[in-house]
């Protein structure tokens, strides 16, 4: 809970220096986890991410004959390598650990109530949308707190996601409502920010959960859901509606990939593709060691003459570590697949790793959200139906 708490208010702490450094969300994450394996330990089946998290140990040595004198060694692994350890920590924590699903809902709520704070703040603290549209269809700074749209829209996205799955996993109509409302507030900050990666895995995620969750209903059942989804995505049209009013059409335009005129852009990933192409170039000239943790972007910036950091981790993990990146990979989605295949006891799984995949293949691993998340994806939920709690009975009962 401590951990989930952290990975949501991290984007929020950041916004408001509410952290003693940038990177304090993730070392929390990591620590939290930590804490949890000393006094409840892992699985004994865990070996896989044990070798993930050793793979990336040769990167560093490359790293140490690589990076340039004026790069401050230890920021620089630290820096690039926070993202892919916090992912491994939760995978270690989380892997095969049982856990009842009233537990796992108190999880989700601890991670979801700061991402409403969050939008609170962001609703009172920010100018109105037409104040804000000096920058045409780009993402959209101000409407953003002044902070990345690209982290802002994911972790409101990611809000979006889960209350949209509270109006079907929670059966109080009361209840219902007010998350919806929630959902279409949460819903409109993601889509102002102009920063279309969030909000588009945010639908993913929707869209996986409804087609496991409604798979594993009765007939009675999904004649429930079917009320439900009309609701849900009636608020998501409404939201729009809204949204494109506020924004005078220029989100219809910049979802169309199109400039403030109305113009058809070239480029739809905006800049994305020229950086992953660069470090698969990284890849091919140095397949089997890489170009070392934090070099990426140094070796960018040699061929193409722009230092950017990167916003795709795979490309990076290719790039930085050459056949281990690959390794790493490999293990980073084929595990959680066989996992999937033996049990399919949560509904969540397929959104949470396409949470974490998409995530990463447009913002990297700057914040803990995806690591977090690709860990609730491994935890085990018990059937309480199929494995009931036996308790002692105390003297005299």
């Amino acid at each position: 809970m401590a951990a989930a708490y952290i990975s949501g208010a991290e984007v929020l702490f950041r916004m408001t220096e509410g952290i003693i450094f940038y990177e304090t969300g993730k070392y929390s994450v990591i620590l939290f986890l930590l804490i949890g394996m000393f006094f409840k330990g892992a699985s004994i089946k865990t070996t896989p991410f044990w070798i993930y998290l050793i793979i990336l140990i040769p990167g560093i040595l490359v790293a140490s004959q690589t990076l340039d004198y004026e790069v401050v060694f230890r920021k620089a692994v630290a820096f690039n390598l926070a993202g892919p350890v916090c992912l491994g920590i939760a995978a270690l924590y989380c892997y095969y650990k049982k856990i009842t699903g009233v537990q796992f809902n108190y999880i989700l709520m601890f991670l979801l109530l700061p991402l409403v704070c969050h939008m609170f703040y962001l609703f009172l603290y920010t100018p109105s949308i037409g104040e804000s549209l000096s920058s045409g269809t780009n993402s959209n700074y101000a409407a953003s707190g002044y902070f990345g749209p690209n982290q802002i829209s994911t972790v409101m996205g990611l809000g979006a996601f889960l209350l949209a799955t509270r109006l079907f996993i929670i059966k109080v109509p009361i209840i219902n409502l007010i998350d919806l409302i929630l959902f279409g507030m949460i819903s409109y900050r993601a889509i102002v920010t102009f920063s279309r990666g969030g909000v588009i895995t945010a639908l993913i995620c929707i869209i996986l959960f409804l087609i496991f969750y409604y798979y594993n209903q009765s007939s009675k059942g999904k004649s429930s859901i079917n009320k439900k989804i009309i609701f849900l995505f009636t608020a998501v049209f409404v939201t729009w509606f809204i949204t494109s009013i506020f924004t005078q059409g220029l989100i219809d335009y910049r979802y169309t990939n199109r400039d403030a005129a109305g113009k058809l852009e070239d480029d739809i990933t905006t800049g994305r593709t020229e950086l992953i192409v660069s470090e698969l170039q990284g890849f091919y000239e140095n397949p089997f060691i890489g170009v070392g943790v934090g070099k990426a972007k140094e070796y960018r910036s040699e061929a193409t003459g722009f230092e950017t950091a990167s916003h795709n981790e795979i490309s990076r993990l290719l790039s930085e570590h050459g056949i281990f990146g690959l390794l790493a990979i490999l293990i980073l989605i084929f595990v959680p697949i066989v996992f999937w295949f033996k049990f399919k006891n949560n509904y969540y799984f397929m959104a949470f790793v396409a949470f974490w995949f998409l995530t990463i293949n447009h913002s990297a691993m700057r914040i803990a959200l995806p690591a977090f998340v690709y860990g609730l994806a491994l935890l085990y939920i018990v059937d309480e139906k199929k494995n009931p709690v036996h308790r002692k009975r105390l003297a005299g009962q």
